[in-house]
């Protein structure tokens, strides 16, 4: 019985979070908007070993996805930058969700982006009477003759006004951030009541089980603090369940699960027979007690592990193949040379026939490499052994 449930719950989060199907959420530049209104957040990361992750999560969902599509949505002021539990863009719809936080870090003097007050007066003067500003601007201003300031004092300030609400990213090209006052950033019809904190754990309760079908109150806590918080989270599920629009069902080695009634009995199409690539920073493997635990698969990013400890690279990307996480892909994109390498492919699932999975995940890595700007495939090891030959073949006939 728990087996058939476990399987249920694997239906309900890959429909949930648009894996099962391909174009879940559209094309073009609507569906980019669609997703992220639906997931809830998109998590932003630094590391570009292969597309940034925010990107990366995008194109798995939207075939025709581009990164432009993105940075339009944020000039349109439909998306905004803020922290959900890191850095993220999340629906502009969702802004007065952001506030509390916002008021917390302006009220927390000892919070770890530790500015100087009147280098952060000074900045927003200078945003304020000179318009938009990059940190690299105030870097310039650092150099000048006779500067009080320098670029560190001014990042640190142009953060903390970040973090606490004062300052906005107006626009951003690849990871450099264009900073702006708030007031000229926001829509004018944008609700700014803070929500209560029943409101706000309402907010937590609802995106979660849009986005994955099925939640738990340490999944809606994650990274928040706060009994408050826990105890109102709470009351929220409670009332839901007296309502019947979510019911609570017990796996063993978890806390209690609670699931959109109208998924439970759902009878789900066979997913796609095609493989997908994940970013390790993807809203569906963000969670890696839940993937462990509903899908069986331990999975750790090792880029932070010392060399010597790693188990299978240092960016490794999950394989999704059906409903099963079949392996792992370490790779890398080596843009100059136009090369898209495959370090080290991990097949975990060894029962999977490869005649069934080695095409449709040539295709995707063909795909994936060209998305990267790096059409060129390279091949260096697979594990176990015994399957090189096959992938070298596949390789060669479908590239």
């Amino acid at each position: 019985m728990q087996e058939v449930i476990l399987q249920q719950l694997q239906h309900i989060t890959l429909e949930s979070q648009g894996l099962n199907q391909t174009a879940s959420f559209g094309t073009g530049k609507n569906a980019v908007l669609k997703a992220l209104e639906h997931l809830g957040y998109i998590q932003i990361d630094t590391l570009s070993i292969v597309e940034r992750a925010h990107h990366h999560t995008l194109w798995t969902r939207i075939p025709d996805y581009h990164p432009n599509y993105l940075e339009e949505l944020m000039e349109e002021r439909k998306v905004f930058e803020y922290w959900f539990h890191a850095a993220s863009y999340l629906p502009m719809r969702d802004f007065r969700y952001a506030l509390p936080q916002m008021l917390s870090v302006k009220e927390n003097q000892s919070h770890y982006y530790n500015a100087d007050p009147k280098v952060m007066q000074h900045v927003l003067d200078v945003i304020r009477n000179e318009g938009p500003k990059k940190a690299r601007d105030f870097e310039s201003e650092s150099k000048k003759a006779g500067s009080w300031w320098s670029w560190k004092p001014t990042k640190l300030a142009l953060e903390r006004l970040f973090m606490q609400g004062d300052l906005m990213i107006s626009k951003r090209k690849g990871m450099e951030k264009t900073y702006d006052l708030r007031e000229r950033v926001l829509p004018k019809d944008i609700n700014l009541k803070e929500p209560s904190s029943l409101e706000f754990a309402e907010y937590l309760v609802k995106t979660y089980l849009r986005a994955y079908g099925f939640t738990t109150l340490k999944q809606i806590t994650h990274l928040k603090t706060g009994e408050l918080l826990k105890k109102e989270a709470q009351e929220v599920l409670q009332s839901m369940l007296q309502e019947n629009s979510i019911q609570q069902i017990s796996i063993d080695g978890m806390p209690p699960v609670f699931v959109q009634s109208d998924l439970l009995e759902k009878t789900f199409a066979p997913p796609v027979s095609q493989v997908q690539l994940l970013s390790p920073f993807d809203n569906s493997i963000i969670h890696r007690d839940r993937i462990k635990q509903i899908f069986n698969f331990d999975f750790r990013l090792e880029c932070y592990v010392p060399k010597e400890k790693r188990q299978y690279g240092y960016f490794c990307l999950p394989i999704l193949f059906g409903n099963s996480f079949m392996g792992r892909l370490d790779c890398k994109a080596h843009r100059k040379s136009k090369q898209f390498e495959l370090i080290h492919l991990h097949i975990e699932d060894v029962n999977i026939n490869p005649d069934l999975w080695l095409e449709p995940f040539i295709k995707s890595v063909q795909q994936f490499a060209d998305f990267n700007g790096c059409p060129s495939l390279q091949l260096t090891q697979v594990s176990p052994t015994k399957f090189t030959k096959k992938v070298e073949k596949y390789l060669r006939k479908l590239t």
